[in-house]
C-alpha cells in the first residue's frame, strides 16, 4: 500500500479530490482507476498514489479528454511520456478546433434564420428559411 501508511476510504477520496463516491466506482470498473486493497471488513483502501491518479483523471476530464485518452496518458508506468501526452493533447485540441468550427457555423445559420424570421417571409421562417440556412 502507500509507504507512509495513510490510506483512505472511498467517500475521503471522493471528498480530497471533489468527485462522486459513484464516480470513483465507475472508474474501477471501468478500470481507468485500479480496484484498491480491502479491509477485512471490506471497507476500500486508497493511498496517495489512487488519490494522484483520479486527480489526474479529474483534470483531464475537465480538459475535455475522453477516459479512453485519459487511460493513454495515464499509461502503464514507463510508457507515459512528454511525447506522449502532446500528441493525446495536439489531438484532443485539434478536435475541439473542429467542433467550434461547427458551432459557429450552427450559430451563424440560427442567427441568419431568427433574421429572415423578424424581417422576411412567413414562408420562409416555417421552412426554416432554406435560402438563408445554407452557405458557408
Amino acid at each position: 500500500m502507500d509507504p507512509t501508511g495513510t490510506t483512505l476510504t472511498i467517500g475521503e477520496l471522493a471528498a480530497a479530490v471533489g468527485v462522486n463516491v459513484e464516480t470513483i466506482r465507475y472508474y474501477e470498473r471501468e478500470g481507468i482507476l485500479p480496484e484498491p486493497p480491502r479491509t477485512a471488513s471490506g471497507y476500500r483502501q486508497y493511498s496517495d498514489a489512487d488519490r494522484w491518479r483520479l486527480a489526474f483523471i479529474r483534470r483531464g476530464k475537465d480538459l475535455g479528454f475522453t477516459l479512453r485518452e485519459i487511460a493513454e496518458l495515464l499509461g502503464a508506468g514507463d510508457q507515459r511520456s512528454v511525447a506522449e501526452v502532446q500528441r493525446v493533447a495536439a489531438s484532443r485540441l485539434e478536435q475541439i478546433e473542429l467542433d467550434l468550427a461547427e458551432l459557429t457555423r450552427s450559430r451563424d445559420q440560427l442567427r441568419r434564420l431568427i433574421e429572415t424570421c423578424e424581417t422576411g417571409s412567413d414562408d420562409d421562417c416555417l421552412d426554416l428559411a432554406p435560402g438563408a440556412a445554407t452557405g458557408p
